[in-house]
């Protein structure tokens, strides 16, 4: 039984051996191929010659000043493409052998790929700015994260979590009332866990102790969320906007020293103080799952809920808390909405985000990194869709405003490839 819980059947702490053949996907190499072969021929051999993509590195209020970066946009994108293509043989080679693509290789392909067709997109515009469409990439991503962690926390204790949306809505409602009634945004922030632990007790409540199906539970809990805050908001924040509805936003906080590193330092240290919270949020939860013994105990219960009781772990107790625990921290992403971005609530202002949210934890596997790495991914889609529609590019304006979406979905189903979720995920425990 110790043998059981010590050593977990997944996760980022698993050993891996070169030695160990494991079984392997053709997924990923057959996308990766499919992807270079479209990136070669559209953004390199079939584009334009004789002109130009420019990236501008810097702002002008910044210490440090780079020139932008101008590059013949066809010949870099005909050798970026074959990068891909080179990555999407060595990944054949691999999957051959029965051996795993290493990640690195495959963010190097996606690296590769986007870049590819940035200089395709931009070719004889005027350019864009780098920091500009990392800035907003990484402003977008900070919900999904929030949400993406929520589900992990749930997830991994073997609760589905399909109501991050309404959470996410919730913490954004309650932080802008708060806020504007005591005239403190901090205070705002703290009162945004505190909706999203409400709708997560629900869940909890319903899912794990009525044993309602956990997918019906979360449908319903967002559509009563948006109902509710609809007719809050029709009732009581528009006729009142000046009092319920005028929260402050936060002031961006520079780090000294780091916040003049040219390029990243804008990006990643001149935020606000929702940014480096969640910052601190993935350390956190990525280290309490999987270097504590209580994240051992939510691994055991999401995996083998049944082994879990046998040595004296509160199955239900601990799920519980864990759904609550994810409701906070999704709540905490609401508050993004509001105090973070748009500085008042408006209807269904989440706008489906708790969805990709759920996407992105997926894509990640259900590890807070990778569900970090994977909301960027969507940031940077959605950010990017809005500078290329501002510049002009030769893509069509309607498929511009589908690529988030169509990004999500290809992750998922095109580069993930064969995942598995927690054993138990989904499944309501009976103790015996």
């Amino acid at each position: 039984m110790t043998a059981t819980l010590t050593k977990p059947a997944s996760g980022p702490e698993a050993p891996a051996s070169a030695d160990v053949v494991q079984p392997v996907s053709w997924r990923g190499p057959i996308t990766y191929a499919v992807l270079g072969v479209i990136a070669l021929m559209a953004f390199g051999v079939l584009a334009e010659g004789g002109r130009s993509s420019i990236l501008g590195l810097s702002y002008s209020a910044d210490k440090v000043q780079l020139a932008p970066l101008e590059v013949p946009s066809r010949t870099v994108a005909i050798l970026l493409s074959l990068l891909c293509l080179a990555i999407a043989a060595y990944s054949a080679v691999k999957t051959s052998r029965g051996r795993r693509t290493p990640v690195w290789l495959g963010i190097t392909f996606g690296v590769s790929f986007i870049f590819a067709f940035l200089c395709w997109a931009i070719a004889g515009t005027g350019g864009i700015s780098l920091v500009g469409l990392l800035q907003g990439s990484l402003l977008l991503a900070v919900p999904l994260v929030f949400g993406a962690l929520s589900g992990v926390l749930c997830e991994r204790a073997g609760v589905i979590n399909i109501a991050i949306e309404g959470q996410l809505l919730a913490g954004a409602f309650l932080s802008a009332v708060v806020a504007s009634v005591v005239g403190n945004p901090y205070v705002g922030l703290v009162a945004a866990p505190i909706a999203g632990a409400a709708v997560g007790a629900l869940l909890a409540v319903f899912a794990i102790r009525y044993l309602v199906d956990q997918i019906i539970v979360g449908v319903v809990l967002n559509v009563l969320v948006i109902g509710v805050t609809s007719f809050l908001y029709s009732q009581l924040l528009a006729p009142q906007q000046n009092v319920l509805n005028t929260p402050d936003t936060f002031d961006r906080l520079k780090l000294p020293l780091l916040g003049d590193i040219p390029v990243l330092g804008r990006v990643l240290f001149d935020q606000s103080v929702i940014v480096y919270l969640m910052y601190a949020t993935v350390i956190v939860v990525h280290i309490a799952l999987f270097k504590t013994r209580w994240g051992l105990r939510v691994r055991a219960v999401g995996e083998h809920p049944q082994a879990a009781d046998a040595v004296g772990i509160n199955v239900n107790q601990l799920r519980f808390r864990n759904v609550v625990m994810g409701g906070a921290v999704a709540g905490i992403g609401g508050a993004f909405f509001t105090l973070g971005s748009v500085g008042a609530f408006g209807q269904e202002m989440t706008a489906g985000k708790g969805f990709i949210a759920l996407a992105a934890m997926i894509f990640g596997r259900w590890s807070p990194l990778g569900a970090l790495g994977a909301a960027l991914l969507f940031g940077f889609a959605d950010q990017l869709q809005s500078l290329l529609g501002i510049v002009g590019t030769p893509i069509p304006g309607e498929f511009m405003l589908m690529a988030p979406y169509l990004a999500t979905i290809f992750a998922v189903a095109g580069l993930v490839g064969r995942v598995r979720a927690p054993a138990a995920d989904g499944q309501p425990y009976v103790k015996s």
